[in-house]
């Protein structure tokens, strides 16, 4: 048994100040109706069975940590330990800002090796802002942030909020999704591809442009295939601040050349154009002109479309018109996308107006659909075996397809056949599929320290953060089988370990003298002062064993030395008790060091 842990996020409302997470955290009140209460959404959920087992802390062999909740069992998915964070602060939705987007990006960067993934509960006026922003904002993301609401406060007997709230965090916990999205109505949607489209109905939101990440019905389906996934080999981090000095222009038959010149004043720096259609504007010429000058000051303009679904395209006379005066198109992004995007590229003090430009013209975040090569035929082999057996569904196809491709990805990283490698990839495989025991291409490379595999793997989508079956990360396979490159190029690429059974693990390694998997723990910032069965450290167990060298690596990492496990017993009371005199003398003179330290500092 293993479970995975979520932060649950409470925020910001619609409609009513001082509540916490918007409709969906609303309570019944006899005289004022649905009214928000500070500090009650976490009570009651704690007492609802359906949103909390408590009995699984007292029969499972895990510890949960204080103040957490336990989803109850769903057949084929793990348990979901989760908390809830509720801000002090309480705001409408309406009243978001960038300031609130910023103390959100914060507190996951504060808390993102602390879980597995993040939902964020907010009022659904300005949700599909703040998914937007968010997608941005948290740069090289390798774990699930889901943004959720509802129209109807969770706690009523009809509402959809019990339903995203339950939801949200299944798919947190179970699956390592690195995109911002948003999940309404058993969908969910890439954040910054979404728009509200109703006030009332529970199918608030929807993704015209994009088909759905992940659906939910007697199961959880993910299309694994349309995640978009980082493909540099860098660190989770966060870009705080967004520029404010962005507009959105929305053209109509009457817009007067004032108006226009109004939203181009100082200290505008970047303007969304909802154009007509496909993008095309009126032909005038005091429009154009007006434009052409703020382009030339170093305004930049994005250019999209009024309808909900489709793209700019510059087939009509009147539509060629802004890509000649320099406007950018911006293909099929959504309003919020587009503003949120702009303040984000207009926020790199360090990057020229070139680039600025070329960054709007590229997907960051799978904001935009651009052109991309034809994919190439399936394989005739996966049709052959779909006939053999009588599999004709598009479903069974597609299982059979990831069964074939995972096997020929983990036989060419088997024989080491980087070019083979790329070949399958491009013929259609994922990189990210896992075997039955949950193992990816990753997990398989790493374990066999072919570098270059590894390298190839993570610059196209491969995750840090997936775990097998046992519960073991692919950092965690490079420790065990000793390959300190992989273990600093997962590093790089944002992995850590997990809390989880750490204690365990090196614990293990000390008493069996296992001084290199010591080392690289400590190059995977390990904390030696974890503890594992029966609260012994490290040191406990080195001690124990008579581990010279161990206790020496310990003790140069300036290990707790006086820790007590279960019985009471320190490092010190094992080697005095057991006579191991050059080992209580290493401690001895540590502890002394540590004194004298101190009494300098007094």
């Amino acid at each position: 048994m293993h479970y995975l842990r979520v932060a649950l996020a409470g925020y910001f409302s619609e409609g009513i100040k001082r509540i916490v997470c918007g409709t969906i955290g609303m309570l019944h009140d006899p005289d004022r109706g649905l009214v928000p209460v500070k500090n009650k959404l976490k009570e009651v959920i704690s007492r609802d069975p359906y949103l909390n087992d408590t009995t699984f802390a007292k029969t499972t062999s895990k510890k949960v940590p204080e103040n957490h909740m336990v989803l109850p069992h769903v057949e084929n998915m793990n348990r979901v330990v989760y908390n809830i964070i509720e801000y002090k602060n309480l705001l409408d939705s309406s009243d978001m800002s960038v300031a609130e987007w910023s103390q959100i990006c914060s507190d996951i960067y504060d808390n993102y090796e602390l879980y597995d993934g993040f939902v964020i509960l907010q009022g659904t006026d300005t949700l599909a802002y703040t998914a937007s922003a968010l997608s941005f904002m948290l740069e090289n993301l390798g774990k699930s942030v889901i943004v959720t609401g509802s129209q109807v406060p969770m706690f009523q007997l009809v509402s959809d909020g019990r339903g995203n709230f339950i939801s949200s965090i299944l798919i947190a916990g179970n699956f390592c999704i690195p995109e911002v999205t948003v999940f309404f109505n058993h969908k969910l949607f890439r954040g910054n591809r979404t728009v509200k489209r109703s006030t009332n109905d529970f199918t608030a939101f929807e993704s015209c442009n994009a088909q759905p990440i992940a659906t939910v019905g007697t199961s959880i389906e993910v299309d694994q295939t349309n995640i978009f996934r980082p493909n540099t080999l860098l660190k989770f981090s966060i870009q705080p601040e967004l520029s404010e000095n962005v507009a959105l222009i929305r053209l109509f038959p009457v817009i007067s050349l004032e108006v226009l010149q109004a939203f181009l004043k100082p200290p505008v720096e970047g303007v969304v154009i909802q154009s007509y259609g496909a993008g095309n504007m009126p032909m005038r010429d005091d429009l154009i002109k007006e434009l052409t000058a703020a382009t030339e000051r170093g305004i930049i303009m994005v250019n999209i479309t009024q309808c909900t679904s489709g793209a700019v395209m510059d087939i009509y006379e009147t539509g060629k018109i802004f890509s000649n005066i320099g406007v950018l198109p911006g293909h099929d992004m959504t309003p919020e996308a587009a503003l949120t995007k702009l303040a984000y590229v207009l926020s790199k003090k360090n990057s020229t107006l070139e680039e600025k430009k070329a960054m709007m013209m590229k997907s960051l975040r799978g904001e935009m659909t651009t052109q991309t090569s034809s994919a190439e035929e399936q394989n005739s082999l996966v049709n052959a075996i779909s006939s053999a057996l009588n599999h004709t569904q598009k479903k069974e196809v597609e299982e059979i397809q990831n069964l074939v491709f995972n096997g020929l990805l983990m036989l060419s990283i088997k024989n080491n056949k980087l070019d083979q490698l790329k070949n399958i990839h491009r013929r259609g495989a994922n990189l990210t599929e896992a075997n039955y025991d949950k193992r990816t291409p990753l997990h398989l490379a790493v374990s066999l320290g072919n570098t270059e595999i590894v390298k190839y793997l993570l610059m196209n989508g491969a995750s840090v953060h997936t775990k097998d079956i046992y519960d073991h990360s692919p950092l965690l396979v490079a420790i065990r089988h000793e390959h300190p490159v992989i273990v600093e190029l997962l590093r790089s690429n944002g992995a850590h370990l997990e809390h989880q059974n750490l204690g365990d693990y090196i614990c293990r390694a000390a008493a069996n003298g296992q001084i290199k998997k010591l080392q690289l723990f400590d190059l995977a910032g390990a904390d030696f002062n974890c503890k594992g069965k029966h609260l012994r450290t490290p040191l406990h167990e080195a001690v124990l064993q008579n581990r010279k060298d161990v206790v020496k690596f310990l003790l140069q990492r300036n290990v707790k030395a006086h820790t007590e496990d279960t019985l009471g017993i320190t490092p010190m009371k094992i080697a005095e008790k057991l006579k191991f005199d050059d080992i209580a003398k290493m401690i001895g003179a540590h502890q002394a060091v540590i004194t004298n330290g101190r009494s300098k500092h007094a």
